[in-house]
């Protein structure tokens, strides 16, 4: 038991939920492609290559971090898996050149860009991989050159860019996250041609964003989207809630941010406090929330997933308790039984969610030659934190249930059938730079649950008794579908979902029978015979583009449970105090320490 406590005690590591990161894209998403060929021309250049406030990342920087997969370039001698390059199209390849007498370096477009990614992949795409397309704001640059062309531009670029999409899906790719274009008409460079400009590259966004979401649905394309628009919005319309004072000029006193440094902002901390770079460009401190943000329409979904694997949790433990309130065959007539007991769940080292559920039940049997035939009722309450200060939630049950089983001499076996109506405050919460932003529901839930448990006794009554056990336990959860409070670009709403639970236990358990003091211990491996869904949601802000979906939680589907306890006599009472945790787990950590009392009427 010491060991089982030790191993439920270890850290576990939280898996990613993707394989890798693959990034499609323009300098809003480029990770440094230019950088080999600065350094060439300036050796000293070693920090810049981003089109930001260098050495800063942007935003895919910040979502490969958090996943533990790679953002570094593929260009320019480069194999990383961010495919993107600062003054990319969409669908129209082009070229730059970065200094006065060099040769022009040729820019893929996103179409290209996705064509080389396949090529060097057999045509495959990778389905366990996140793919970013984002594209379409050099083309309504295009489009302000050449105004009376506007409408070709962005229709063309558009169709390129669901057609990008389309190729993905088609090839394998189950995870898309595109991106929105951001309000264009808040830039320094839209500023600079007065409310006219400003209004004219709001409406160009707002145009390519309608038309981009409209044709992805028409072609029945399911993606992640990523609503930057709305967050850039509520950026400028509140900076100083986000560390920002600027959010009119530029941190960067160089021609482009491609080639800022330190020592060319317009003060020491205008990384931090200037919302743009350049004319275009965001800076760090701004593509780190939005790489924030984009992590956060991810991990969402993944959340809620907690709320029912508590409940699977938590209904799992009660059935324990329900179907090993006996010790063996029972007196005839009636009898009454208590229990209480503290249910522990962590998972990831907490890094996921860990909580603690005080619980419990009281029952009637009534029993003849056997038989017994019996009802309980049982109440739970879970408090839990998400992992890394991402928000909490409480789970309230309410359970009643029925029991019936058969105890021979040597064989046994017992059944019961419950229903828990269930009850949630959730909060969670989104790190956006320095702000914290805060979204709550209250969503309702069930729980049905079946368990039979079966047993075989070797040895003599009254003494050492060893044997054989088995169990299967089923759930199905339910979660009512809800939308979060406090509107805005990180706020979703989720549909209703369903989990459901298959777990077959076989072990073997040991008791000594005779005296006041009965100890026992069981040991038994479990497996869930149930594989995970993918979680699901969708963005209030967004709410025409529909439900996503993401990985689901992987959890453990085999392990093993220990448990450890003694039957005594106390005040005249049967006791039944002991523990139960689960070990030889890579994530998930459960733990119940219980008391029950019985007697007879």
């Amino acid at each position: 038991m010491a060991v089982a406590i030790a191993l439920a005690a270890a850290p576990a590591m939280a898996q990613s939920p993707f394989s890798k990161t693959v990034f499609f894209g323009d300098s809003l998403t480029d990770t440094g492609n230019f950088r080999p060929v600065l350094v060439q021309l300036d050796p000293s250049a070693a920090v810049v290559g981003r089109f930001t406030t260098n050495p800063g990342w942007v935003w895919s920087d910040y979502v490969a971090d958090h996943f533990g997969t790679d953002a570094s370039p593929n260009g320019n001698g480069q194999t990383g898996d961010n495919y993107a390059i600062g003054g990319a199209r969409v669908g129209v390849d082009s070229s730059v050149t970065l200094a006065p007498g060099t040769p022009a370096l040729p820019v893929a477009s996103l179409k290209s860009q996705m064509t080389r990614y396949l090529a060097a992949n057999g045509g495959k795409a990778d389905p366990n991989a996140l793919y970013s397309v984002w594209g379409g704001a050099n083309d309504l640059f295009a489009v302000q050159d050449a105004p009376a062309q506007a409408q070709a531009i962005i229709g063309a670029a558009v169709a390129d860019e669901v057609g990008i999409v389309g190729t993905l899906k088609a090839a394998g790719a189950q995870y898309v996250m595109v991106m929105n274009l951001p309000d264009i008409g808040l830039t320094p460079a839209s500023r600079a041609g007065g409310p006219v400009g400003m209004a004219q590259g709001t409406a160009l966004a707002k145009a390519y964003n309608d038309a981009l979401f409209g044709g992805l649905k028409q072609a029945g394309l399911q993606v992640i989207p990523v609503d930057t628009f709305s967050i850039l919005q509520e950026i400028v319309a509140d900076p100083g809630t986000y560390g920002f004072t600027n959010v009119s000029g530029m941190a960067c006193t160089s021609v482009s941010s491609l080639t800022c440094s330190p020592l060319t902002t317009v003060a020491p901390n205008a990384a931090n406090t200037y919302v743009f770079a350049d004319g275009v460009h965001p800076s760090t401190a701004a593509h780190q929330i939005m790489g924030q943000y984009a992590i956060s329409v991810i991990e969402a979904p993944r959340l809620q997933q907690v709320l029912t694997h508590s409940a699977q949790t938590t209904g799992r433990a009660r059935a324990d308790q329900v179907g090993t309130h006996l010790a063996g065959r029972p007196a005839d007539g009636l009898s009454w039984w208590g229990n209480l007991r503290g249910d522990m769940q962590r998972y990831a080292h907490a890094d996921l969610y860990d909580g603690m559920a005080p619980a419990g039940l009281f029952g009637v049997d009534w029993a003849r030659d056997g038989v017994v035939l019996g009802g309980f009722a049982g109440f739970g309450r879970m408090d839990a934190d998400f992992g890394n200060s991402k928000g909490d939630f409480t789970q309230d049950d309410t359970t009643l249930g029925l029991f019936a089983g058969w105890y021979g001499d040597k064989v046994w076996v017992n059944g019961q059938l419950s229903y828990s109506w269930l009850g949630y405050d959730v909060t969670r919460k989104v790190q956006l730079g320095p702000a914290t932003r805060e979204h709550k529901g209250s969503p309702d839930g069930s729980n049905l649950t079946a368990a039979v448990n079966a047993g075989y006794d070797f040895g003599q009554e009254g003494g050492f008794r060893h044997g054989p056990v088995a169990a299967v336990i089923w759930q199905k959860v339910k979660l009512d579908g809800y939308t979060e409070s406090n509107a805005s670009a990180t706020a979703l709403g989720y549909g209703d979902q369903d989990a459901d639970s298959t777990v077959g236990r076989i072990g073997w358990q040991a008791r000594y029978d005779g005296g006041n003091f009965r100890p026992y211990v069981q040991a038994t491996y479990d497996h869930e015979f149930e594989k995970g869904k993918q979680a699901s949601a969708w963005l209030q802000t967004m709410a025409d583009v529909g439900t996503y979906k993401v990985p689901g939680l992987a959890f453990d589907r085999d392990y093993a449970t220990v448990v450890l306890g003694a039957r005594v006599n106390l005040w005249g009472l049967n006791s039944n105090i002991g523990m139960s945790t689960t070990t030889l787990q890579k994530s998930a950590r459960d733990m119940t320490v219980f008391a029950s009392f019985s007697g007879s009427f």
